[in-house]
């Protein structure tokens, strides 16, 4: 999924909890739901980003050898620009592409 094409905001903004809860019927469910969708997101980016840091890792540890890497700095501050997780699980619940299912319940 191509997270660097996400609508969502940047910075902290208000939302209805109205709006959150048309889902699930139930705010504390939306909550949980983001929660869960938020971590994937995570874990998804820190891959990425671990995958392209990686191109630029030295196989020696001395310390007079680390140097600036132009590249690596850049790929850093475009993951840092990039909207939270929180705010693309917001995001993805809110245009409704979040796909949510109870497992059934048994009496």
């Amino acid at each position: 999924m191509s997270f660097k094409n996400s609508t969502a905001e940047r910075s902290t903004v208000t939302r209805d909890t109205i709006k959150m809860e048309k889902e699930t019927g139930n705010i504390y469910e939306s909550i949980v739901i983001l929660s869960k969708r938020s971590n994937q997101i995570s874990v998804e980016l820190k891959e990425e980003l671990n995958q392209k840091l990686q191109e630029f890792a030295s196989s020696t540890d001395n310390l007079e050898e680390i140097f600036e890497n132009r590249e690596q700095i850049e790929i850093s501050k475009f993951y840092e620009k990039l909207p939270k997780p929180v705010a693309i699980a917001m995001q993805e619940l809110t245009d409704e592409k979040i796909y949510t299912r109870k497992p059934e319940e048994t009496n």
